[in-house]
């Protein structure tokens, strides 16, 4: 981009006017990258190793093994005698659950999975399946280099198939094991998915499934949701989709945000994919779970939403119909920082549609809410609503800019140029000198001009014009000579007088 680029020309990027759809959508994308970024340190994490259970059938009889050491196990592990192994493996199971420095990378080295892999098959007892289940779910809870291992050790064919053991508790730690495998990588998912893990784990599911289980499958599900960057994802989304729609009903939260995380996974592919999910009716009861009080509800249903409006004009006019713009401000005005900043995103993502869209935003009373995060947000979230301001700019009509113009904008974007972030400063010259080229054109330009110097505007702008960036001085100066030229001549007249 050449420095010497006029304000008009750096933000018609993100017009829509003109725009073919799958620009509008890439435009739409591009301006929450960071958001999604964050996603993976807020949600509840990928991978769990596990530290123990009440459930453990050998939790009884713990405290009465004596403990092996490393070569002890590897011993075992490799001895004929059925009891020396499960000795070992169990020991090799405890000493994974240590919740500090377990030695994970010495076991994997010392060739373990292998054989923890073999005991996972049929001819072996439920006993040793669990312990070799939950010592292979444990290493692939570790660093990606552990879970490949596991991958490549070829542990996920059996794992499948115990999700069909007559023990429960094996079932639940092949459950937690390829959770913990899918949520590694895109290609780590697709050997489970390819390995027809989905119809195992669906078919777990039931009325009467124990809502603890519930959890671990649907978090399971959540992982093989990710990275939905690969054609062959297709097929599991069709699979899966179903169960979601009728989970989303569920009265449990921790269901509940699993499957909205599913979901908006889903929802971060192609407008088709997006298309799937719409196709569902899920939409109002999205909504709906936007204002339930569980934050980990709250927070994956407003990202489904969200990723939804990034698709089509028809995409996010469902979202609109389903009632998003009604429960909008009062996430916008959330008393957490981060709800307003996906809520900002959210918002931004509407503002970039046709001017149909952004009158439905004026008419649910929004810009109240938007100018008081201009005001008064944390400066992430400051950022978020200046895009929403940007691409209301770009897209809205002349009447709807005056109206934004109206919502009391003006002020709390001159406070911003004060801030020492250089392209957020020229984000907030470029939107100002739209908002005055618009008022230009109306009545309310001397308004608009009074209210900019009012708020301490024109100092700054002035003072912007020997900016060390060149793009901020040249904007600045676009700007003093376009709109304030009378005053400059006032001022140096005054001067000339003194």
């Amino acid at each position: 981009m050449s420095t010497s680029e006029a304000p008009e020309e750096r933000l018609r990027k993100f017009k829509y006017r003109g725009k073919d759809t799958s620009m509008q959508r890439g435009q739409r994308r591009a301006a929450s990258v960071q958001l999604r970024k964050a996603k993976k340190d807020e949600q509840v994490l990928k991978r769990r190793s596990i530290t123990g259970l009440s459930t453990d059938p050998a939790s009884q009889e713990e405290t009465h093994q004596v403990s092996l050491t490393v070569p002890e196990i590897i011993s075992g592990m490799s001895a004929s005698d059925p009891e020396s192994c499960f000795r070992a493996t169990q020991a090799a199971r405890r000493i994974l659950s240590e919740q500090r420095d377990p030695p994970v990378k010495l076991m994997v080295e010392a060739g373990l999975i292998p054989r923890l892999v073999e005991f996972l098959g049929s001819s072996h007892p439920c006993y040793l399946q669990f312990e070799a289940a939950w010592a292979l779910t444990n290493i692939a809870a570790g660093p990606s280099e552990h879970t490949r291992a596991v991958v490549e050790g070829g542990a996920v064919p059996p794992l499948v198939e115990l999700l069909s053991s007559p023990d429960a508790d094996v079932r639940m730690h092949a459950v937690w094991a390829l959770g913990n495998i899918a949520g590694d990588d895109p290609e780590s998912r697709d050997v489970v998915i390819s390995s027809n893990a989905i119809p195992h784990l669906l078919a777990l599911i039931s009325s009467t499934t124990p809502v603890v289980f519930l959890q671990n499958v649907m978090w399971t599900l959540s992982n093989l949701c990710r990275n939905q960057d690969l054609h062959s994802c297709q097929t599991a989304m069709k699979q899966i989709l179903p169960t979601l729609s009728c989970l989303l009903w569920h009265q449990d939260s921790e269901v509940l945000s699993h499957t909205c995380w599913a979901l908006s996974h889903l929802t971060e592919g192609c407008s088709e994919q997006i298309d799937e999910v719409v196709d569902m009716l899920v939409l109002p009861r999205l909504v709906e779970l936007m204002t339930n009080p569980e934050l980990n509800v709250m927070i994956p249903a407003l990202r489904t939403v969200g990723n939804i409006v990034t698709g089509t004009d028809g995409q996010t006019q469902a979202a609109i119909d389903a009632g998003m713009l009604r429960v909008l401000p009062q996430l916008l005005l959330h008393p957490k920082p981060f709800i307003q900043k996906v809520a900002a995103w959210a918002l931004g993502n509407v503002a970039a549609g046709p001017p149909e869209h952004l009158q439905q935003v004026i008419a649910c009373n929004i810009l109240p809410a938007l100018v008081a995060l201009l005001k008064n947000g944390q400066f992430k979230v400051q950022k978020e609503a200046v895009w929403t301001v940007a691409n209301f700019i770009t897209g809205g009509t002349m009447n709807q800019m005056i109206q934004l113009i109206h919502s009391g904008v003006l002020g709390p974007l001159v406070n911003l140029l004060t801030v020492p972030d250089t392209k957020f400063v020229i984000h907030i010259l470029d939107i100002i000198f739209l908002l005055l080229q618009a008022a230009k054109k109306l009545p309310e330009m001397e308004s608009v001009c009074d209210s900019i110097e009012e708020y301490g505007g024109l100092d700054r702008i002035k003072a912007l014009q020997f900016h060390e960036n060149q793009q901020i001085a040249l904007t600045a100066q676009s700007i003093i000579e376009n709109h304030f030229s009378e005053e400059e001549d006032q001022d140096m007249s005054s001067a000339c007088l003194d």
